[in-house]
């Protein structure tokens, strides 16, 4: 390499130092302006949603290529993820009281229920007998509190989309056992990708300016929670440990063998951190895995995978685990981190197109990303029957089915069905909005026996239908399928003229 190369070498890296620096300044000054247009506490909660805007834009800027080598990724250790049953076998203690009231369930409530036609929270989409999400999630912990005498509290990470609403459904639960309180997580101003610069033009929220802002990803928990108060509470109240999950999988129940296992560690080998993992499927190969990195468990998602190692990554052979998102997590050591600023999340750069044209980016981080920065953590490998997400209105098909039963607002693999797995069911788009889904069924069919489902086009179900094995229904364009009440269809394809064939 000659001199001349060094130097331009040289002379481009303080090029994009300076450039770096520029666009961090105008960021900053933007960021001021925007916060002289607010008063009183929206300012000062803004200024604390900043300051972490802040610091993730500064490190986006810092980011040079992938953020891991893939020659240094190995299979995480066996003695790092721990099977389920083996905790199981362990049994537990006489009195799991005293687990339990160090214990706080949090469960991420920001998302909208768009995806699936519905106005307001997802999380009050009715999803079994006319029990929403939350409410299920207030019987389960209501159950806990009266069946071992405990105070177990619900905590909801709201985001501006789904405080309001949220706060105000609340209030039905005012006479239940499980004391609820909200934090909200914070609000950052999406990034004009030419300029990097903020789209907003002052802190308001309505009108043209909706879109201008957006809440970054459930990595955010971290610092929100923090900055709500609402940690230093809970530790001053004697909680301990956090069990978070996706307000919508429906599997993740406080699970007291994975409690007890979490508080009976070595003092000297105290656990920060569980993360719960599930045999990978086809299904899930686009799911974040557990891997063992510079000497630590670190979440690695598709986003990190550089483009030649994508179809290893998807891999079920290599890569068996997933993220299941179901986290157990120390309160203080979340303190302590976050008072150091050591979580060092990968950062998720999503870019978006806003409805009148202009492409944006927001950045973004994962929860479960912080893995590598607590001590002692672990992969617990659980069962599949923990991570039953309802994204689609072909995962509400199943959860409203007779495959499972309710009790004390878990849903349980009805004994009834002869294996574990559940059916693969895939309904068109003209099932997509939870109002066009439920009246297309007369009554939610039988499916304790069902493999496959495929649905398409314009199908209706009567009442009392029974679908086993291998069941393909499709509608052409322009024709429609009525099932009639009581049809039994075992192995059968369905085409547009209504035969009926064995499959």
């Amino acid at each position: 390499m000659s001199v001349l190369d060094d130097i331009s070498k040289a002379g481009m890296a303080e090029f994009q130092e300076k450039l770096r620096l520029q666009h961090e300044t105008s960021m900053h000054k933007e960021l001021e302006k925007l916060l002289t247009t607010a008063k009183g506490a929206e300012q000062e909660i803004s200024k604390k949603d900043f300051e972490g805007f802040k610091n993730l834009f500064h490190r986006f800027l810092q980011v040079k290529g992938p953020s891991v080598k893939w020659d240094k990724i190995h299979k995480p250790p066996e003695d790092l993820i721990h099977p389920y049953d083996k905790i199981k076998a362990q049994g537990l203690p006489d009195s799991v009281a005293a687990s339990l009231n160090k214990l706080v369930v949090v469960k991420l409530n920001g998302g909208l229920g768009t995806s699936m036609g519905c106005k307001g929270p997802k999380s009050v989409i009715s999803v079994r007998n006319e029990n929403t999400f939350l409410d299920l999630t207030v019987h389960q912990i209501e159950h806990l509190n009266k069946t071992f005498n405990v105070d177990v509290p619900l905590v909801l990470m709201n985001s501006f989309n789904t405080d309001e609403d949220t706060k105000k459904i609340l209030q039905k639960y005012t006479h239940h056992r499980v004391h609820i309180h909200t934090f909200n997580q914070s609000r950052y101003p999406r990034i004009n990708k030419e300029s990097l610069l903020p789209v907003a033009k002052d802190l308001g929220m309505h009108g043209d300016h909706a879109d201008a802002w957006y809440p970054p990803g459930h990595g955010d928990i971290y610092a929100s929670f923090y900055n709500s108060g609402l940690l230093d509470q809970l530790i001053a109240a004697g909680k301990e440990y956090i069990f978070v999950s996706n307000i919508d999988n429906l599997g993740a129940t406080v699970d007291l063998f994975i409690l007890n296992h979490l508080m009976t560690q070595p003092k000297d080998k105290r656990c920060e951190f569980i993360m719960e993992v599930t045999d990978k499927t086809r299904a899930d190969v686009k799911g974040g895995t557990l891997i063992q990195y510079d000497d630590k468990l670190r979440l690695l998602e598709i986003a990190q995978v550089p483009k030649a190692h994508v179809d290893e990554f998807k891999s079920v052979t290599k890569f068996k685990i997933f993220n299941t998102n179901n986290l157990w997590i120390s309160l203080a050591a979340i303190k302590r981190l976050h008072e150091k600023n050591t979580m060092d999340m990968e950062i998720i750069v999503n870019p978006k197109t806003l409805d009148g044209g202009l492409n944006v980016i927001q950045l973004e981080t994962a929860v479960g990303a912080a893995i590598k920065a607590f001590d002692n953590a672990l992969g617990v490998n659980v069962p599949r029957s923990r991570f039953l997400p309802v994204k689609t209105s072909s995962d509400l098909l199943l959860v409203m089915s007779n495959l499972y039963s309710l009790d004390a607002g878990s849903l349980t693999m009805s004994k009834k069905r002869e294996f574990p797995s559940t059916p693969h069911v895939k309904l068109g788009s003209s099932f997509t909005k939870v109002h066009d889904f439920l009246t297309r069924f007369e009554s939610i069919p039988d499916m304790l026996e069902l493999d496959h489902l495929t649905v398409s086009g314009d199908v209706t179900f009567g009442k009392n239908v029974s679908l086993k094995g291998t069941v393909i229904i499709i509608a052409n364009h322009g024709d429609r399928i009525d099932i009639p009440a009581g049809a039994v269809l075992e192995n059968k394809i369905v085409s547009g003229n209504l035969r009926i064939l064995d499959h």
